[in-house]
């Protein structure tokens, strides 16, 4: 037994414990020298591979704080973005109202003119009208469908106070039955049309029964009075539609959001033409339509300063709980081992 004890504090090779204790077993139970080695080095590297798991599982329990805490941040800037281009609006629309019949109406000045009040004078061509829609409108708290009717401005000729090119005006909302009635005008127009047809055929038919009848014919062409009419609006550019708003089809004659160059493509324009919302507040009652833009529209948005500071504030508190939390189960874990 002495012996036994003298062998085992010995110091041997590697292995050579493992061999001697293979020789008190049977053959059947004898372990191969190199499986304890490779066990002990399996079990070094699950050991190191849970270490750094778990490392990884820490980082990953502060990852939605962070996520949070870096969307809180982005409202900030969005908010003090907002402020500063609300700002700008309000002070564009404070200044003296410009007349568009000194300077040619182009959107390369839409920069320098944009969200500026602008006074110009002209005929509309309601022949050429666009509606732009399907927009909702809030009367009473009853919601009403519509759109939104752009009508090209037509300049005057001899008149010195008439816009030097055509431009687009956004006359305001209009219902829906606006837009059904402009449909049907051209149909209307190409049944006169050919109705009027046959009788210009007679008249050159019996050119000479007028010949020999002896009763003068009088004609008297008057021109229809042309009024100008003055809009005062503000310029405006092109919209940016969201992902689910289709696209505008200029054949089937339908806009679901207002592209000023092709718009102004199809009603006849120059696409460079300009875009004015018409502002004016004198509506006359016993014509209520177009209903023009509130003004104070321009000033707002769908998002506003004080909303993006109560997004701010969720985010944050949502950053702090998450953390919270991480901290909480990390000190459960340490407590345990």
């Amino acid at each position: 037994m002495a012996s036994f004890s003298k062998t085992l504090t010995r110091l041997r090779p590697a292995g050579a414990l493992y061999s001697f204790s293979n020789q008190l077993l049977p053959p059947k139970y004898w372990v191969p020298p190199a499986s304890f080695s490779t066990a002990a080095a399996v079990s070094s590297s699950q050991s190191h591979d849970q270490e750094k798991g778990s490392t990884w599982s820490r980082w990953f329990l502060f990852l939605p704080g962070a996520i949070t805490f870096g969307l809180g941040t982005w409202q900030i800037f969005r908010r003090q973005d907002k402020i500063k281009m609300l700002e700008y609006r309000q002070k564009r629309l404070q200044m003296e109202p410009l007349k568009l019949n000194n300077m040619p109406p182009s959107s390369e000045n839409l920069e320098s003119l944009e969200f500026r009040r602008v006074v110009c004078r002209g005929v509309f061509d309601d022949g050429r009208s666009i509606y732009v829609g399907p927009r909702s409108r809030s009367i009473s708290g009853v919601t009403e469908n519509g759109y939104y009717v752009i009508t090209p401005l037509m300049p005057i000729a001899n008149n010195a106070e008439s816009v030097q090119a055509p431009v687009l005006v956004n006359r305001g909302w209009v219902p829906r039955s606006w837009r059904d009635k402009s449909f049907e005008v051209p149909q209307e127009r190409e049944k006169s049309s050919s109705i009027e047809a046959v009788p210009a055929q007679q008249s050159e038919q019996s050119w000479w029964w007028q010949f020999w009848s002896k009763k003068p014919k009088v004609v008297e062409d008057q021109a229809p009075a042309i009024t100008s009419i003055e809009v005062i609006g503000v310029v405006r550019g092109s919209e940016k539609p969201s992902i689910f708003v289709p696209a505008n089809d200029p054949n089937s004659r339908q806009w679901f959001y207002v592209d000023v160059p092709a718009i102004a493509v199809a009603s006849g324009l120059p696409e460079d033409s300009l875009l004015i919302e018409d502002i004016n507040e004198n509506v006359n009652p016993s014509n209520p339509y177009p209903v023009p833009k509130d003004v104070n529209t321009l000033i707002r948005s769908s998002v506003m300063p004080q909303d993006h500071l109560n997004y701010t504030l969720t985010w944050y508190s949502l950053s702090a709980a998450v953390t919270f939390m991480a901290f909480k189960r990390l000190k459960q874990k340490n407590s345990r081992r």
